[in-house]
């Protein structure tokens, strides 16, 4: 099943400017393995060398925090949105 994994704007230039990219996973880390297949510098900036999620990082699935349900063990049920923020901060 295809699922919509949404990008927000600084991170669409590794992804040939697309705002939303379907992916093919029953879980998160399924979704992540096949963004790396298909756009591994955008997973560079999404995930570290070990597949972890950098702490800038943050994904939601639909409304939940990732972390707050199974993290990358998340299962990906029909008509799920995975959504990519990340941290701002400055000073």
């Amino acid at each position: 099943m295809a699922t919509t994994f949404q990008i927000p704007k600084i991170l669409r230039q590794y992804c040939q400017g697309q705002w939303e990219l379907r992916l093919e996973g029953a879980t998160v880390r399924d979704l992540l393995v096949r963004l790396n297949q298909e756009h591994p510098g955008l997973y560079r900036c999404l995930c570290d060398e070990t597949g972890a999620v950098r702490r800038h990082i943050n994904l939601f699935v639909n409304d939940d925090f990732l972390f707050n349900r199974q993290g990358l063990d998340t299962r990906i049920e029909a008509g799920d949105v995975v959504s990519v923020f990340q941290a701002v901060s400055g000073g």
